[in-house]
């Protein structure tokens, strides 16, 4: 059965839907089986209000950048129809969610809480219970893990969901992607390609001469008890 998971992440005038902020961007990742599929969801929204300096220091949308955007009554019915039925992986889930399911509310139909067709696992709780009394924002897990987000000067929803589905999946065992190639024609062979990305790179380390010396010493023997060393080169 293919699970399907949507790394979400929003974008907002500030911290609390009740104060009557509202969300400028969202953007999410899909991975069906923990694999990247391309089926993105990424939008910006005209949020019907000021955004303030110190917000628009944090991701750099001001309400020139989105005067011409959509509102969110006019993207309601599309991003539910995608998120809908999907596991959504979000860091610190509260947060969005509010703004979300508030959203959701103040349309002229409402649609019902997202928990009601979503199931939603927070990475932020799942990194606390993995790293105890640590940071655990998005940029220290990225630093735990080795992912690179050099790129992250501002905040941006798509930018960071990109980034937190990487931290999700080497949280939760490592795997990246896995693309496995259509066979094509008789004489075409299946391709497939793996990308595990990992903290640190893989160390090599070389037998020193005395222990060559012994491994040989051991083949002499089993070759000469046995009668053949299945294994040696």
């Amino acid at each position: 059965m293919k699970k399907r998971q949507l790394i979400l992440d929003t974008e907002t005038t500030g911290i609390n839907p009740k104060d009557g902020h509202r969300i400028v961007e969202i953007g999410c990742v899909e991975l069906i089986n923990r694999r990247f599929t391309g089926n993105n969801y990424h939008v910006y929204i005209n949020p019907e209000r000021i955004i303030e300096a110190e917000v628009v220091a944090v991701h750099g949308l001001t309400n020139e950048r989105l005067k011409d955007e959509p509102k969110f009554r006019d993207i309601a019915q599309g991003f539910y129809d995608y998120i809908k039925g999907a596991e959504l992986v979000i860091h610190n889930a509260p947060f969005d969610v509010g703004f979300i399911n508030h959203e959701f509310s103040l349309l002229r139909q409402p649609i019902p809480p997202l928990e009601q067709y979503c199931t939603v696992l927070d990475t932020l709780a799942l990194a606390r219970e993995l790293h105890p009394g640590q940071k655990n924002n998005l940029d220290a897990l990225c630093r735990r893990y080795d992912i690179n987000n050099s790129h992250r000067t501002l905040h941006g929803a798509l930018l960071d969901a990109e980034i937190l589905a990487d931290v999700y999946l080497m949280m939760t065992g490592g795997q990246v992607s896995l693309n496995l190639a259509n066979e094509q024609d008789n004489q075409q062979q299946n391709e497939s390609e793996l990308r595990i990305k990992r903290k640190g790179r893989l160390t090599v380390i070389q037998a020193t001469a005395a222990e060559l010396e012994a491994h040989q010493a051991r083949l002499d023997l089993v070759q000469k008890k046995g009668g053949a060393c299945l294994w040696r080169d």
